[in-house]
């Protein structure tokens, strides 16, 4: 079966969010068009090594381009999505590998999330998605401006970092009931 594009050259809305308690979240990047939504399925790395490379790739646009390209500095205040996911949320699929670009003649950052296949998760790695497997893999394209961009950043960071607290001891993340604490010879925390 082909592979089925989800494009979105310019959303309404591109986020990152969560569904469930903290230890517990599903991490998802949702883009929203018109009526239209893709939401598809990212670990939680996955979502702050995105955020991280694309806030490093608009700083370098920032700095190397006349007049920025339209990147602002910091996110703009009108811009600010805190919503909650729209649903529904029916995921089209785990993403694999991502390739992210600045496309010069629109000024605008591509994001591009492959399917993780069947072959990738037994294999334990996602390969790239132009290898010659012949496995054809999904993929969510979607095209931002610089001030879209950095919103998306802003968000992504700020999910990321709104997960389980720390214990004060060990540092490892604490659980809705407390954990084993190896600095505290496993006495509950």
């Amino acid at each position: 079966m082909p592979a089925t594009v989800f494009d979105h050259s310019e959303p309404d809305r591109f986020i990152v969010g969560t569904v469930g308690l903290p230890g517990e979240r599903t991490f998802y990047l949702q883009a929203k068009s018109g009526r239209r939504i893709t939401s598809v399925i990212v670990e939680k790395e996955q979502a702050s090594v995105l955020a991280e490379r694309m806030d490093a790739l608009l700083d370098l646009v920032l700095a190397k381009q006349p007049g920025g390209a339209g990147v602002p500095a910091e996110p703009l205040p009108e811009l600010v999505d805190n919503a909650e996911l729209s649903t529904p949320i029916e995921p089209e699929f785990r993403v694999g590998t991502m390739s992210l670009a600045w496309d010069t003649g629109t000024d605008r950052l591509v994001l591009e999330c492959f399917e993780l296949s069947q072959a990738d998760a037994e294999a334990g790695e996602s390969l790239s998605p132009d290898d010659e497997s012949g496995v054809d893999r999904d993929v969510l394209r979607v095209s931002l401006d610089g001030a879209r961009a950095r919103e998306f950043v802003r968000r992504a960071e700020q999910v990321v970092s709104a997960g389980r607290g720390d214990c004060p001891l060990c540092s490892l993340p604490l659980d809705a009931g407390g954990h084993l604490c190896p600095r505290a010879n496993g006495i509950p925390r």
